[in-house]
């Protein structure tokens, strides 16, 4: 059975390899490039939501980080300040926590309205409300 250490081991040889072959250095690194932005700028449109925004943009990075010192660096960077933000938030008062779930909370429903999906659901119980429509048009 291999090791980690035998895997990283043999992942550094073949991407070795493919370092000597410039076209194909190339490629992979521009993959890298392209799927590390997605994976990040879901996360970042992910961040205001319930759920593992932040995770996703530190995977994204991750991903960038593999291939640019840039990207590393501002992994490290990022993950820093998120820590210290995060144990600032903890040692706050009943009051900021209510602030930030409503904020949250805020968020969400604009999302949700945007989209259409409050006067869907509304219209599923019978209820037929103007402001509820979406002003974009989404979901009507």
């Amino acid at each position: 059975m291999s090791t980690f250490s035998d895997v990283k081991r043999r992942w550094a040889r073949w991407r070795d390899g493919l370092r000597e072959r410039r076209t194909a250095d190339l490629t992979y690194r521009i993959t890298v490039g392209v799927v590390g932005l997605v994976v990040l700028g879901l996360g970042i449109l992910a961040i205001p939501y319930p759920g593992p925004g932040w995770a996703i943009v530190f995977i994204g990075l991750a991903i960038l980080g593999t291939e640019f010192e840039w990207a590393h660096r501002l992994l490290k960077y990022t993950r820093e300040r998120y820590d210290r933000f995060m144990d600032w938030f903890k040692a706050q008062g009943l009051w900021v926590k209510v602030l930030g779930f409503m904020f949250t909370a805020a968020i969400v429903a604009v999302t949700l309205w945007l989209l259409g999906a409050l006067s869907f659901a509304a219209g599923l119980v019978g209820v037929e409300q103007p402001w509820l429509k979406s002003p974009i048009g989404l979901g009507s």
